[in-house]
This record gives structure tokens, C-alpha cells and sequence, in this order.
């Protein structure tokens, strides 16, 4: 099975998780529906291409490690929604006008919390089930030489490096990160990673349910998926 190796190596990563009130949490692991939007970026799709993008993430197929374990981060932030400026209709990105109404939460101050991984570095490999397009080859080239500027999450986490490291071949992903060299500042063999709940891990592992799948069309997150989660030990190749 053809494999694609990434690394994200970023001051900050999000990998959303799910949202309730003001806390915007981040996942242990990147989902489904990140990677999903990364490709489509890096080959130069759109939001419109709901097809195309769909059929990109039924397709996905991945297991991923921390080499670096990252650290906890939140950002807290404020708006005041009693300004003049404020009172305003704003613009959404649908091109759209946006009013708030009715309640009190059209004045005072709103707080957001979102939540970074912070100074971590993730080696991941991925895979493509089926014979269409785009194949892993076609992914390497496009995170070779991107379309548009690549981020880890939320737009602020920009790459600290690039993120493709090659294709290789292996059973499945899990396999593929069970020899992958580590990055250099790894400093222990036995990772925490995650991997396809089909796939006979080292360990056993703990059954997560993930809320990670995207329904392009309406750009709402509806469907979940089982992954295992547990550590690994590297072998040497």
C-alpha cells in the first residue's frame, strides 16, 4: 500500500474539536475533515467543489504519532459589542450580511476561548482507498508545491516547516509509523498515536469516537468515526 508521510511542525496547531458556547477545544489527533481541507487547499480546490471534496474524505485513511509531545494553549479573547462599530451588520464570509437580534447577547463583552497544541511536532501517514483521483502521488505533489498557503487548523497555525516528507510502502499507516524515523528532537521511542480502528495495533489501544467528518455541502460537521488511541514504541527499520 502506497503511504504518505507528513509532519506538522508548528508553534501552534487546532485540530477542532467539538464546539459548545464559547470554548473552541482541540482534538488529541487531526481529523478526518482537517486533512480533508488541507489537500483540497494545497491542489487548489474550493469550498464549492462539495463533491470532489466529499468523495476526498470518504477516501482518507490514516494513523498519526507525537515524536514531540506538544503543550496545552489557550487564547482568550474579548469584543466589546456595545461599540458604535459594533452595532453595525457585519460581513460573513458567504458574502452576506449579518445581524444579531434579541437577547443580551447583542451588548457587553463576548469572550472566546480557543485551544492550541503549542511547540509539538506530529509525523502522520496517510493513505487513499480506491483507484480515483487525486491517488498519493498527486497529494506528494500538490504539498510539494501548493496551490495556496498551507495551515494546521485554524489559519494563524502556519508550518514551521514544509510538511511532506515522501510516500513510502507499508501494510497500512500504522505500519508506516511504527518505522518512520523519528524527528530529531524526539527524545523517547514509546509515542502517543492514534490509528484506523480496523487495523491490529502493538497494544490494544482505547476506542475513541471521533466527530470529525464534514458534510461539504452544507459545511457542517455530521458524522463520526471510530479511531484507536494508545502508544506505540518505534522500531528501528
Amino acid at each position: 500500500m502506497e503511504i504518505l508521510m507528513l509532519r506538522f511542525d508548528a508553534p501552534l496547531m487546532s485540530f477542532g474539536g467539538v464546539m459548545v458556547d464559547q470554548h473552541g477545544p482541540t482534538d488529541r489527533f487531526p481529523g478526518t475533515s482537517l486533512l480533508t481541507g488541507l489537500f483540497g487547499n494545497a491542489l487548489g480546490w474550493h469550498h464549492g467543489d462539495f463533491e470532489r471534496l466529499q468523495a476526498l474524505q470518504e477516501r482518507i485513511r490514516f494513523a498519526a504519532r507525537w515524536d514531540v509531545e506538544p503543550e496545552p494553549m489557550c487564547d482568550y479573547h474579548t469584543v466589546d459589542l456595545g461599540q458604535p462599530k459594533m452595532c453595525k451588520a457585519g460581513w460573513t464570509t458567504r458574502g452576506e450580511t449579518e445581524h444579531r437580534t434579541g437577547g443580551d447577547a447583542r451588548f457587553g463583552t463576548h469572550q472566546r476561548y480557543r485551544h492550541y497544541w503549542a511547540n509539538g511536532v506530529l509525523t502522520l501517514a496517510v493513505t487513499l482507498t480506491g483507484e480515483e483521483q487525486p491517488d498519493v502521488q498527486t497529494l506528494a505533489a500538490a504539498l510539494a508545491r501548493p496551490a495556496r498557503p498551507l495551515f494546521l487548523g485554524r489559519k494563524t497555525c502556519l508550518p514551521a516547516a514544509p510538511l511532506l516528507l515522501g510516500t513510502t510502502e507499508a501494510a497500512d499507516p500504522l505500519a508506516a509509523i511504527l518505522t518512520w524515523p523519528l524527528h530529531e528532537r524526539a527524545t523517547n521511542q514509546k509515542l502517543s498515536a492514534c490509528w484506523p480502528a480496523e487495523v491490529s495495533g502493538p497494544s490494544q489501544g482505547r476506542l475513541v469516537r471521533r466527530y470529525d467528518r464534514r458534510e461539504w455541502r452544507n459545511q457542517l460537521h455530521v458524522g463520526a468515526r471510530d479511531q484507536l488511541e494508545g502508544r506505540i514504541e518505534w522500531r528501528i527499520p
